[in-house]
């Protein structure tokens, strides 16, 4: 690292290097090679063998990986324009091919198969991640499902849920944020020939007018770049409107990920759920017995920052007038790595987190036993009345007690002492014991928190990871910092 310049940080310490190498100007530019010799192949294998020869394809595929980065940077400081610079290169280590590369292309034919290419293998890395975070997430749930829990309204105690079921609502976003990347997987497909307006003139006239040829040509390039088919139009680029909907969906994961590092940091302030935290791990440089979550954190901020991207490639979508204008190249060519970059550097946290949660039980009892007796009121009222007693009264009574309780929380700090009032109360037809044994059992305050549980995971979850279990791999969560 020159630690004399600027670093992008995204890079030096939050992505992966399988996601790095793909942005990589390595990547691109080999790529772009990649893309001359799928055109020259089809143009041969159509017909134009008057131009093009098997030895000069050969010669182009033999130097793929073979750049003098050097000469090319110096060849477009000369002319100002970094495809022509790479076609000079290239040509200078393919000298029998060297008057056909690129040979009725415009730039974009490289720029925009090159980019497509990269986003779909960038969309795969994405996805694999995204399955391991709902297998971790997925175990979690199980695990869990049982285990009573408050929930929260306004952040306000409410109806107790499990934790199970709780995090079953960041595993369902997660599984719309798969079906979004899935779409957007099935909708790339390659610019193709489309030639410097998207009308395919000049391949037209290599083809001398043979319009079933420029088709078949544009058919072949994609497929031998790896495509299934070709975008049906274009201007000189491929429309931006695509990277718009790549924003928005890297985007929802973003959003998802961001509720469930809020969520989490929220939990590790009351206690009861944390994210790991290593051995060596220092919270607080001044009170060292903090135990800061600060991958939640972090994941909040890098969210933060892919959820703000949309907006930049909706205004580059906008003001592409007619065929193409120039304002979409600079932004895109930070954006589009960084929308990725981004996602990435969140996926890691967000498979590291779920991969060794920590629950504590006993401080999420004494959490609920403190709400709890509010909660368990209607309960209680029900079961007087099925000792005969009128539940205009009892509810009057209970009323009266549930306020005082609350004063002492809110006003003296004291503990909940609603059970103790009601019991001491004659009015009440039940004892201390009584109403300990209603409120005892925490799981019939949860409804069917754990068989929704186990109902969404065994029907929803598991097929998509049994379909999927192939691209489930041991995707590196690790840290740098």
């Amino acid at each position: 690292m020159n630690r004399e310049i600027y670093q992008e940080p995204l890079v030096s310490r939050y992505t992966s290097i399988e996601m790095q190498q793909l942005f990589s100007e390595q990547t691109k530019f080999t790529t772009w090679r990649k893309c001359w010799v799928a055109l020259a192949e089809a143009q041969y294998e159509l017909g134009l063998t008057e131009l093009v020869s098997a030895e000069m394809i050969a010669e182009m595929k033999a130097n793929v990986d073979n750049i003098d980065y050097d000469m090319a940077a110096a060849k477009e400081k000369e002319i100002r324009h970094d495809v022509m610079a790479h076609v000079f290169e290239f040509g200078t280590k393919c000298p029998k091919a060297a008057g056909i590369i690129h040979l009725g292309a415009t730039s974009q034919f490289v720029v925009c198969n090159t980019d497509l290419l990269v986003q779909k293998k960038a969309f795969e890395l994405i996805r694999s991640a995204l399955l391991q975070v709902i297998k971790n997430l997925g175990e979690f749930c199980n695990e869990h499902k049982s285990l009573p829990t408050l929930g929260y309204t306004h952040y306000q105690p409410a109806q107790p849920t499990t934790v199970g079921k709780r995090n079953t609502l960041y595993l369902q976003d997660l599984l719309s944020d798969l079906d979004y990347v899935d779409f957007f997987l099935s909708r790339i497909q390659a610019r193709g020939a489309k030639g410097t307006v998207g009308t395919q003139a000049t391949f037209l006239e290599l083809f001398k007018g043979d319009h079933k040829k420029v088709r078949e040509l544009d058919e072949l390039v994609a497929k031998k770049l790896g495509f299934a088919g070709t975008i049906p139009v274009t201007g000189q680029t491929y429309s931006r409107k695509l990277d718009m909907k790549l924003a928005e969906t890297l985007s929802g994961i973003g959003a998802t990920a961001h509720k469930f590092a809020v969520d989490l940091r929220l939990l590790s302030n009351l206690k009861t759920q944390e994210e790991p935290f290593a051995k060596q791990q220092t919270g607080s440089s001044a009170m060292a017995y903090k135990r800061n979550p600060m991958r939640s954190e972090r994941m909040t901020g890098l969210a933060r920052k892919l959820m703000g991207l949309p907006q930049n490639f909706a205004g580059t979508y906008a003001n592409q007038w007619f065929e193409r204008t120039l304002d979409d190249s600079a932004i895109r060519r930070m954006d589009i790595p960084q929308a990725f970059l981004l996602t990435d550097a969140i996926l890691k946290l967000f498979i590291n987190i779920t991969s060794d949660m920590v629950v504590y039980p006993k401080q999420t009892e004494k959490h609920l036993k403190s709400e709890l007796p509010f909660m368990s009121t209607e309960v209680i009222l029900m079961e007087a009345v099925e000792r005969g007693e009128s539940r205009q009264e009892m509810h009057e009574v209970i009323k009266e007690h549930s306020v005082a309780a609350g004063k002492v929380v809110k006003e003296e700090g004291g503990d909940n002492d609603l059970l103790s009032r009601l019991a001491a109360d004659d009015r009440v037809p039940f004892s201390m014991a009584e109403l300990n044994e209603l409120i005892g059992d925490y799981q019939k305050f949860t409804g069917r928190a754990a068989e929704q549980t186990e109902e969404f995971l065994k029907e929803i979850v598991s097929p998509v990871l049994e379909d999927n279990k192939e691209f489930i791999g041991e995707y590196d969560a690790s840290l740098s910092v």
